[in-house]
C-alpha cells in the first residue's frame, strides 16, 4: 500500500513498504531545476547535485564514497528540467545507515571555493562529453528550440558561460530559496519499516527553510525553428519535434500511445519503414516527454551522410500517412498492451516505484497505483488518438536539428 505523509515543515514522504523484497531504494526529491534558473546562474541546479557529493561538516567527499561502498549501497542523482533527486539502492539491514549517509550530504553539504572550482572543470569536461554525442547533442538542441520562451528552454547541465561565474554564495543563496521544506519530498520503495524511516527523516531534515513554491510558468509562442550543425560526424543526425501535452492534460495516455505506434517499438511505422524496409538507419524512433505544464514530441533518426534527404522524406511519409489515415484498431491494442506491460514491469524494480511515487507526488501532488494507471489507459479510444495525431501529423509545425558533415537546407527538406 502506498503511504502519503507529511514529516513536518510541509516536507512530504511517500512510501511503499514490500516486506518479501531483501532491498529498498530511498530517494530525496527537491522540486528544483533548470526550469527554476535565471540567465545568470543557469546550470546551478545540476552544479549543486555535483557538489553534494564533494563533503560535509563531517565526511570527505573520499569517506562518502568509502562508506556507501562498504555497504554495497548504490548512490546517485540526477537533475532534470523540474526536479532533482538524491537516491540510493541498499539492502534492507543497510538502509537507514546509507540514509543518514545521503541525509548528511543533503543538509551539512560544505560547498568548498576548491572544491566548486574543481568540480567545474568536471562539468565542462561533461558539457564536451554530450557535444560529443551528436544523437544527445541534436535532442538538447531540439528541446531548446521548442521551448524557447518558456521555463523549460534552459538546458540542464549550463554553459561554461554561466557555470564560470557562479560562486559559492550564489549556491548557498540558490539553497536557501529552493531547497525548502514544502519543495522537499522523501520517497521510499522496498523492505524497510515506515515508522521507522517516518520519524528518521522527520529528525534528519529538521530546519529546512520555509518558503511557497515559486511560480515557474513562462508562456512564449511557439514557432517553428531549425538549425544545421557541421561537424566531422559518421553519420547524420536529424531530430524533429514539436510541442505535445503535459504530464495531466487528457490526452497523455493517447500521446504515449500514439508515440508506441510511430516510433516506440520494433513494429512501429518508423522502424518498419525506415529500418526495415529502406534500410536506412540503425537507430530510429520517436519520443514523448510530458512536464508539469507543456510536452514535446520528437523523432529520431541516424544515417549515411548521402541518405539524409532519403530519410527525411521518409518519415514526412510516415506523419502524412499519420494524418490522412489514422492509426488502426489493432495497433491502438498492441500500443496499449505494450504501455501496460511496461508500467508492470517496473512496478517491479524497487528504484522504479521509488521513481514514479516520488516524481508524481513531487510535481502533480498524487500518486496513482498500479490498477489505476491500468484503468486510465483502458479507457483511451480511438477518437483519442485521432486527436492526439492532429496534435503532430502536421510536418509544417515541426523543428528540426541537423548534425552533419555538410551544410543542408533542412528546412526545405522537410517541408518539400
Amino acid at each position: 500500500m502506498i503511504v502519503k505523509e507529511t514529516l513536518g515543515q510541509g516536507i512530504g514522504m511517500v512510501s511503499e513498504e514490500l516486506p518479501h523484497l531483501q532491498s529498498a531504494s530511498m530517494g530525496i526529491w527537491v522540486r528544483a531545476g533548470s526550469s527554476h534558473e535565471t540567465p545568470e546562474n543557469h546550470g546551478i541546479s545540476h552544479l549543486i547535485e555535483h557538489m553534494m557529493f564533494k563533503g560535509t561538516a563531517s565526511r570527505s567527499a573520499r569517506q562518502i564514497a568509502e562508506e556507501v561502498d562498504r555497504m554495497g549501497v548504490h548512490i546517485n542523482a540526477f537533475t532534470g528540467k523540474e526536479a532533482t533527486c538524491y537516491y540510493i539502492k541498499s539492502l534492507s539491514g543497510n538502509l537507514e545507515k546509507a540514509s543518514e549517509v545521503v541525509a548528511d550530504m543533503f543538509r551539512n553539504s560544505v560547498f568548498s571555493e576548491e572544491e566548486l572550482e574543481k568540480e567545474k572543470q568536471v562539468v565542462y569536461e561533461e558539457i564536451k562529453m554530450t557535444e560529443d554525442t551528436p544523437e544527445e547533442d541534436a535532442h538538447e538542441i531540439l528541446d531548446q528550440m521548442v521551448f524557447s520562451g518558456t521555463e523549460l528552454e534552459n538546458c540542464v547541465i549550463g554553459t561554461p558561460e554561466s557555470l564560470a561565474a557562479i560562486s559559492r554564495r550564489d549556491i548557498l543563496d540558490y539553497l536557501e530559496k529552493e531547497y525548502t521544506s514544502e519543495q522537499t519530498l522523501v520517497a521510499l520503495a522496498g523492505s524497510f519499516r515506515e515508522e521507522r524511516m517516518r520519524s528518521f527523516f522527520a529528525e534528519k531534515l529538521a530546519g529546512l527553510a520555509t518558503a511557497p513554491a515559486a511560480e515557474l510558468r513562462r508562456d512564449a509562442p511557439y514557432k517553428s525553428r531549425y538549425r544545421v550543425k557541421v561537424k566531422d560526424v559518421e553519420q547524420s543526425h536529424i531530430c524533429l519535434g514539436l510541442p505535445g501535452v503535459s504530464m495531466e492534460h487528457p490526452l497523455s495516455c493517447a500521446m504515449k500511445m500514439l508515440n508506441n505506434i510511430m516510433g516506440g517499438s520494433m513494429s512501429s511505422r518508423l522502424f518498419q519503414s525506415v529500418r526495415e524496409e529502406k534500410g536506412l538507419a540503425y537507430a530510429v524512433y520517436s519520443g514523448a516527454g510530458f512536464y508539469v505544464n507543456r510536452g514535446i514530441c520528437s523523432i529520431y533518426a541516424g544515417v549515411a551522410h548521402q541518405r539524409v534527404e532519403e530519410a527525411v522524406k521518409a518519415i514526412v511519409e510516415e506523419l502524412r500517412l499519420l494524418g490522412e489515415k489514422g492509426v488502426s484498431e489493432e495497433e491502438l491494442e498492441t500500443a496499449r498492451e505494450q504501455i501496460k506491460s511496461s508500467h508492470i514491469f517496473g512496478q517491479e524494480n524497487v528504484n522504479h516505484r521509488m521513481f514514479y511515487m516520488g516524481k508524481n507526488l513531487l510535481l502533480l501532488g498524487r500518486v496513482e497505483t498500479a490498477e489505476e494507471v491500468l484503468e486510465r489507459l483502458d479507457r483511451v479510444t480511438m477518437e483519442d488518438v485521432r486527436e492526439a495525431a492532429r496534435l503532430i501529423a502536421g510536418v509544417e509545425n515541426y523543428s528540426g536539428v541537423l548534425i552533419s558533415n555538410r551544410d543542408l537546407d533542412l528546412e526545405k527538406i522537410v517541408r518539400g
